[in-house]
């Protein structure tokens, strides 16, 4: 199942890898492929010291950690989006939060599902009978029923 990733999963994971979050990036390849926009390298740059801060942990630490969690997602190149997307995308996003625009556009286009800890964004998509979408709670338990099924 392809799933995109949004930035606040991804900083959350960086910040704890041993959290839930990190658990289903780091150890859920043989049920989910995850993707996310390219543009949210440059955003791990950004903020890295802000990163830091808030972990407490060293910069090799958060370097290592980037790199545990981003070495399973695929970055992808918005501009391969066609406009029709884009203003499906715009649609939906309009009057909840713009900035995710990128996310719900790439969403649409790999025909996978969005990942978001973002509570406003999910309760406004969701409104909108937008249902490709998952906080972490529904991922994390999709992925216990798929590994029950498995035993």
């Amino acid at each position: 199942m392809k799933i995109i990733v949004d930035t606040n999963i991804v900083f959350s994971a960086i910040l704890n890898t041993d959290s839930k979050i990190g658990n289903l990036l780091i150890d859920s390849e043989n049920h989910y492929q995850f993707y996310t926009p390219d543009y949210l390298r440059y955003e791990l740059i950004k903020h890295h010291k802000k990163l830091k801060i808030i972990s407490k942990l060293t910069d090799e630490a958060i370097i290592e950690a980037k790199y545990r969690i981003t070495k399973y997602i695929h970055f992808i190149n918005v501009e391969i989006i066609p406009k029709d997307i884009w203003l499906e995308a715009e649609e939906l996003v309009k009057d909840v939060d713009i900035d995710d625009i990128d996310f719900v556009g790439l969403t649409k286009y790999l025909g996978g599902y969005l990942w978001t800890g973002d509570k406003r964004l999910y309760e406004g998509l969701k409104l909108k009978e937008f249902t490709r979408i998952f906080n972490t709670k529904e991922l994390w338990e999709r992925k216990e029923r798929l590994l029950n099924k498995q035993r």
